[in-house]
């Protein structure tokens, strides 16, 4: 249950930190409205503080989050952006996912 909870915060500190990105993205590259820039911002303060909720060190959490975030920017690519993924991004993302599995479940010594 513990490995569940800690992939859904994985999941939305990255959105977190996709929104707070992808509202200035809005305001300055397709002309949106500068107030985009206040939730952009709430939205980084919430990723900051996410990313303080990880259970282990800061730096396992940062390195793992990474893989996380690669596989939710795809999702969004999909669904906000309209692009469908092809076959090797699903299959980089795999292995981004791998690789952050080994990284939070390895062994301590």
């Amino acid at each position: 249950m513990e490995l569940v909870k800690i992939a859904a915060l994985f999941v939305f500190t990255a959105i977190a930190e996709i929104v707070g990105c992808y509202l200035p993205y809005l305001w300055l590259r397709q002309g949106k409205s500068v107030w985009l820039l206040i939730p952009s911002a709430l939205s980084l303060a919430v990723f900051a503080w996410l990313l303080s909720l990880h259970p282990t060190a800061a730096g396992r959490v940062y390195a793992a989050y990474g893989g996380v975030y690669i596989g939710v920017a795809l999702v969004w690519l999909w669904v906000v952006d309209g692009i469908k993924p092809s076959v090797f991004d699903w299959i980089g993302v795999s292995l981004c996912l791998a690789g952050m599995l080994v990284i939070m479940l390895g062994p301590r010594g």
